[in-house]
């Protein structure tokens, strides 16, 4: 029996992805005991902040074009609820607050930084982080933190259509199953999407247009509560909307704001924004998709986005 193990494992080594696996974690290893032993210098990193839907994607691709900025091309729920997230608050929500910031989680952050990307100024784009903005800025003082929101309408209107594409936002793949029956819209979801507000409980048997306005409200406010603690010049506030009237000034001045020249690759990204499909659900960007596609749902959680909506500033 233990010769026959011994044979699986030897196989196991022959394999090209296991051995790629293999080398992947000593890489880091290694990377890892040289930050333990050098803590070579790094800057308090750069996070894009928003409702999950609201544009994150598009701001976060064009900005990491910067060739001085590090970023992984993915978001890493994982590891920021691995610090602190649902297995450590009892489930109440993906957030955190700035007494949760333990020094320690500091370390690790750069610890996985450096030995996945090396030395360097990281940018990082992970939703439920809009829920977790005093955290970070308890761990990283003098971290940017980049704020889009968009219409909730639209942005709503967006989240529904993700939540339809279940389960490839389900939070199962993150967080493991639910401590609470799910139902939603009637049964037709038996899991959360995209991130887990505080009291998501109270809306696991609710219309799927309901939970998308909580998601929605909560982030925003979230975003906005946290507006008052972060340095005037470490908060960069951008409207989704107005990449559809100039998205070149838009990115120009997050650029001057962080202090990055605004390079030629950039401004082409910038220039031709509106072609790009960088809608994970959706297709290309465009106003008021709402009318189109949800326009009953949305219409029936107005109430419950007008006093967002108007604090952001929209028409309603």
């Amino acid at each position: 029996m233990d010769l026959c193990s011994s044979f699986d494992k030897l196989a196991k080594l022959k394999d090209p992805e296991i051995r790629a696996k293999n080398l992947r974690a000593l890489h880091f290893g290694l990377r890892g005991i040289a930050w333990s032993l050098l803590r070579p210098p790094m800057p308090d990193p750069v996070f894009i902040v928003g409702c999950s839907r609201a544009g994150t994607s598009v701001t976060y691709e064009t900005v990491r074009l910067s060739s001085r900025l590090l970023s992984f091309g993915y978001e890493l729920p994982t590891f920021w609820n691995g610090l602190w997230g649902p297995h450590h608050n009892g489930w109440h929500s993906e957030g955190a607050e700035a007494h949760h910031a333990d020094p320690r989680h500091r370390n690790a952050a750069f610890r996985f930084f450096y030995e996945r990307l090396g030395p360097g100024w990281v940018l990082d784009k992970t939703c439920i982080n809009v829920l977790r903005i005093p955290y970070l800025h308890r761990l990283f003082p003098k971290a940017f933190f980049i704020y889009i929101h968009r219409d909730g309408r639209d942005n709503v209107n967006s989240l529904m259509e993700g939540w339809k594409q279940t389960p490839r936002f389900a939070l199962r793949q993150f967080l493991g199953p639910l401590p609470e029956r799910v139902r939603i819209d009637g049964g037709r979801f038996d899991d959360w999407s995209f991130f887990l507000p505080p009291d998501w409980r109270r809306f696991n048997d609710a219309p799927l247009e309901r939970v998308c306005a909580h998601q929605w409200v909560s982030a925003n406010r979230a975003a906005l509560d946290a507006e008052k603690l972060v340095p005037g010049d470490r908060w960069i506030r951008i409207r989704y909307e107005d990449f559809f009237v100039d998205p070149v000034s838009v990115f120009r001045g997050v650029f001057e704001r962080l202090g990055l020249p605004f390079e030629d690759v950039v401004r082409r990204r910038c220039e031709a924004l509106l072609e790009h499909q960088t809608s994970l659900v959706s297709g290309p960007p465009r106003l008021e998709k709402w009318k189109v596609q949800n326009p009953q749902a949305v219409e029936r959680v107005l109430d419950v986005l007008a006093p967002t909506l108007r604090e952001l500033g929209y028409a309603f």
